[in-house]
């Protein structure tokens, strides 16, 4: 083969290589928030969970269900 043959195909191969990490590139940042969405709902469940338990705790005491 002669070099301008075998330049052309490492080319090609380089420039399929560089849509391949294109694509992953895009795909972990699709992940990433993705991810970061699923982190803030986790935080709000959570808080509002521990508010929850806080009116129980409120309401219990009312009725005199546990000792203050």
């Amino acid at each position: 083969m002669s070099d301008k043959v075998t330049n052309e195909l490492i080319f090609e191969t380089l420039k399929r290589i560089q849509e391949t990490l294109a694509l992953h590139t895009q795909y972990h940042l699709e992940t990433k928030e993705r991810l970061g969405f699923l982190e803030q709902q986790y935080a709000s469940i959570s808080r509002r969970v521990d508010r929850i338990d806080e009116r129980l705790e409120r309401v219990e005491k009312r009725l005199d269900l546990v000792e203050v």
